[in-house]
């Protein structure tokens, strides 16, 4: 018992600090307006400097995003906590648009180096046969952290002094903190390589995980476009055609659909693994229905709607594609399999955002949006109508 309540005591701690780093990913998400107000750039500029962090995700997560599996979870971890850091000095230390890039790109190669490492380090801290819970809390961890990041910001820069300064020195803040708490827990690697054996490598899989791996990987990259047109446009939209002008307001409504995504991972153990795949992409495709009625009738109601039912929809979606593809990958290629479906997660974060920031200029954002959903309803529904065809087994 004792055993067991140690363990679970080093998951969340675990888990804490894995918040504290992805809080860091979007904490710029309600200031974009005030530096397009102080640097005069474009809302295309946003959405490239908001994908430059993706680009981090993925070059890291491709080139080493087995690292963990060599050199061990705590040093990899703590170089991302590094890479959080400098960012923040990047943001704290902005003259220009150079400035954002690079804090973005670093704050990239810190979530590229957690995605995989963190979520395989919090499930094997956990006691055993507690896998599906520490599932639970290292997925509610990576979304609800990237909950956190905009609310926090959003709120100090809307009600307290230099909006634009100090949410990035508290974050530096709760970034020490946390590399103290991860000096402080044990490594779980017992046989650990050099740096020197870690190689780039290619997504692939083995054969035992690709007949999950397809409708797991568009149902994550759904989502996690969902989460980046919200991330990326929203407050723009927000402002432009509702007149929120409120950054507490525009912080509050993106973390509400990450919030949405943790009680969606909740949710999905209730439902079952089996089903929580073809679940959230229904509720998937019923939020991006809600978001497309909120452009085109200009309602904040359906905004908010859209962020919890598509949220909500993610989450249980994402955390069926976790374990399904954690449960069918050997233990060995365990964190490289995690990374290569979050390299297709992060490519949905990227590549359809910096599509909207195109569209935009010669359609508006409302028509941009619009083709967005029509895109990615496309897609969730062809993950959808494979599950049903195929359906995932259940988990025992």
């Amino acid at each position: 018992m004792d055993g067991d309540r140690r363990g679970w005591r080093l998951c969340l701690l675990s888990g804490a600090v894995f918040v504290v780093c992805m809080a860091g990913t979007t904490l710029p998400t309600p200031l974009y307006g005030l530096y397009q107000e102080k640097f005069g750039f474009s809302e295309l500029t946003v959405t490239v400097v908001y994908a430059v962090y993706a680009f981090g995700v993925i070059g890291v997560l491709l080139l080493t995003g087995n690292a963990s599996d060599a050199v061990g979870r705590r040093p990899v971890l703590l170089w991302g906590l590094g890479f959080s850091a400098a960012s923040a000095v990047c943001f704290l230390s902005a003259t220009g648009l150079g400035w954002l890039y690079a804090g973005r790109l670093l704050s990239g190669l810190s979530a590229g180096l957690f995605t995989g490492a963190a979520t395989v380090y919090v499930m094997e801290l956990a006691p055993y046969g507690g896998a599906s819970r520490a599932t639970f809390v290292a997925t509610a961890a990576n979304m609800g952290g990237l909950g956190c990041g905009p609310l926090l910001s959003g709120v100090l820069a809307q009600y307290a002094a230099w909006p634009l300064y100090l949410p990035f020195a508290v974050h530096l803040a709760l970034v020490a903190c946390s590399a103290v708490v991860l000096l402080w827990l044990p490594e779980t690697v017992r046989e650990r390589r050099p740096l020197s054996t870690v190689r780039p490598q290619r997504p692939g899989l083995p054969a035992q995980v690709r007949a999950v791996f397809g409708p797991a990987a568009i149902a994550s990259f759904v989502g996690f476009a969902l989460f980046g047109v919200f991330t990326s446009v929203s407050p723009a939209f927000l402002a432009q055609s509702l007149n929120v002008d409120n950054h507490a307001v525009s912080g509050l409504v993106v973390a509400l659909a990450f919030f949405a995504s943790t009680a969606g991972q909740l949710a999905a153990g209730r439902v079952g693994m089996g089903r929580s795949l073809p679940l959230g992409c229904v509720a998937l495709l019923a939020g991006l229905a809600l978001l497309a009625g909120a452009l085109r009738w200009d309602l904040l109601v359906l905004v908010v709607l859209s962020a919890l039912v598509g949220g909500g929809g993610q989450g249980l979606a994402f955390r069926g594609a976790l374990s399904a593809v954690a449960e069918a990958s050997p233990a060995d290629r365990r964190a490289a399999v995690i990374s290569t479906l979050f390299v297709v997660a992060y490519a949905g974060i990227s590549v359809p955002v910096i599509g909207v920031g195109l569209l935009a200029v010669h359609i508006g954002l409302e028509g941009a949006g619009l083709v967005f959903i029509a895109c990615m309803a496309v897609l969730v529904s062809t993950a959808a109508v494979y599950l049903l065809r195929r359906p995932v087994p259940a988990r025992t």
